[in-house]
């Protein structure tokens, strides 16, 4: 589903406009990046918790060349899904 897609569809079930619904869903997703930039945990109750995690840094290898390289360390964003979303999608 694309954003576009995503958008009609919230819109037709809520009964307002693709405009008001656009808002509201950069709205969302600016909120949730915001949080997670300043280190906040965002938990979305019946659907899941949106965190950052710290990848140490390490030594990994070029495929290509065989060469040793350091990656630095870094901060990546995940999602685990809560016990109610992966209750309904499995029954």
């Amino acid at each position: 589903m694309t954003k576009k897609e995503f958008i009609g569809v919230i819109a037709e079930k809520a009964g307002v406009s693709k405009k008001d619904t656009e808002a509201v869903y950069e709205a969302l997703w600016a909120s949730i990046i915001e949080n997670l930039k300043a280190g906040e945990k965002v938990q979305v109750t019946g659907f899941g918790t949106f965190e950052v995690r710290e990848r140490p840094e390490r030594v990994a290898k070029n495929p290509r060349t065989g060469e040793t390289v350091k990656v630095a360390a870094s901060k990546a964003p995940a999602f685990k899904a809560g016990k109610a979303l992966k209750d309904t999608i499995n029954n």
